[in-house]
Order: structure tokens, then C-alpha cells, then sequence
């Protein structure tokens, strides 16, 4: 097992990894719309935050060698499902193979940010 970490994307604010490669499998921890060089959440819209997390997870998948397009499964969490249509415009820009997903809506996500995405990704 391989725990990755980039600079490239927010450091984890718990006791977990950015990502952990195991088995020829990547699987991300959760990503949120912290910009990495400022440690903030600058966006306050549903596409700026997804935009946010996209870019977030994809350096996190680079660090591990893998991609947007070896994504097998996503998880979703929305703030407010109302921000489905919106998310998903975003969203389908970066999973353009269409894996797997589940998308839930929740009370809170960390830093009152809008929505929270992870990846299981082939390496």
C-alpha cells in the first residue's frame, strides 16, 4: 500500500492521506474546493466549488498515476440537491468515461463547502 501526497492539492486536515494505492487501484479521500495555494475556499457558487474539486482531484490522480479517464467509481456529496444540474455540468466535463457513481445529498461537508467528490481510479 502507497499513501500519495501532492502539494498540488489541499494536505488532508485529518488524520488520513490525499489518496492510497493499493491493489493496481488508486482511491481518493474526499476532495473539497480548498484552492491549495491559499488553503481557502474561494468560490462561492456550486461551479466554482466543483471546478475547485475537478482540479483538486485530478492532481491528486496525477500524483498517483492514474486519471480522470481510469476513474471506475465516484462518490458524490451535495450540500443541497438543488446544485445537481449545475454540479453535473461541471462534473461531466472531467468524467467524460462516464464511470460509476453515487451522488447523496448530506446535512454539512467540511468548511460549509457545497459538495465533496472522491474517486476509485485504475492506476
Amino acid at each position: 500500500m502507497e499513501k500519495i501526497h501532492t502539494n498540488n492539492a489541499p494536505a488532508a486536515v485529518g488524520p488520513y492521506s490525499q489518496a492510497v494505492v493499493s491493489g493496481g487501484m488508486v482511491y481518493t479521500s474526499g476532495q473539497i474546493a480548498i484552492n491549495p495555494a491559499t488553503n481557502t475556499v474561494e468560490c462561492n457558487d456550486i461551479q466554482g466549488q466543483t471546478e475547485q474539486i475537478m482540479k483538486n482531484l485530478g492532481e491528486v490522480l496525477k500524483a498517483a498515476g492514474s486519471s480522470f479517464e481510469k476513474a471506475v467509481k465516484t462518490t458524490c456529496f451535495l450540500a443541497d440537491m438543488g446544485d445537481f444540474a449545475a454540479f453535473n455540468e461541471i462534473y461531466g466535463k472531467y468524467f467524460t468515461s462516464l464511470p460509476a457513481r453515487s451522488c447523496v445529498a448530506v446535512k454539512t461537508l467540511p468548511k460549509n463547502v457545497l459538495a465533496e467528490v472522491e474517486v476509485i481510479a485504475e492506476v
